[in-house]
């Protein structure tokens, strides 16, 4: 079992990065999902995701998530073959938690070295918690 903590790390990256461990069998828990950074304008960020969350609803169309560790989980699972049998279950070992859980605190917590912000003076960034307030979230 790997327990990830994402903290700083982009969102794109990780979701790559564990849909690879995924495939692979291993069990992945990811922490802190809130702190994921989402990359690109504050602005741009805001309206694609905006236009995304609003184009279906959860009774008809697509539903996409508000909360920071389903929006984590539904990016996961479109890097999986999650329609046939292999990608199921490989999605079926991915938990995803807002924070650090009880039963996880003590553990060594990993950050996947592909996954972290390549330049610290690109300022272009948004914490996924912080999208997710603004898509209307409360956590």
């Amino acid at each position: 079992m790997i327990v990830v903590d994402a903290t700083g790390l982009v969102l794109g990256r990780l979701a790559s990065v564990t849909a690879k461990n995924l495939l692979a069998g291993e069990e992945i828990k990811i922490v802190n999902a809130e702190k994921a950074l989402v990359t690109g304008g504050k602005d741009s960020i805001f309206i694609e995701y905006g236009q995304t969350r609003d184009r279906g609803h959860k009774e008809r169309g697509p539903y996409f998530p508000r909360r920071p560790e389903m929006i984590l989980k539904r990016t996961v699972r479109g890097m999986l073959p999650y329609k046939m049998r292999r990608g199921r279950d490989a999605f079926s070992r991915l938990r995803i938690y807002v924070g650090i859980p009880r039963e996880l605190k003590g553990m060594p917590l990993e950050q996947p070295a592909a996954a972290k912000m390549r330049t610290a003076s690109n300022n272009k960034y948004i914490e996924l918690g912080a999208l997710s307030r603004r898509l209307g979230a409360n956590f």
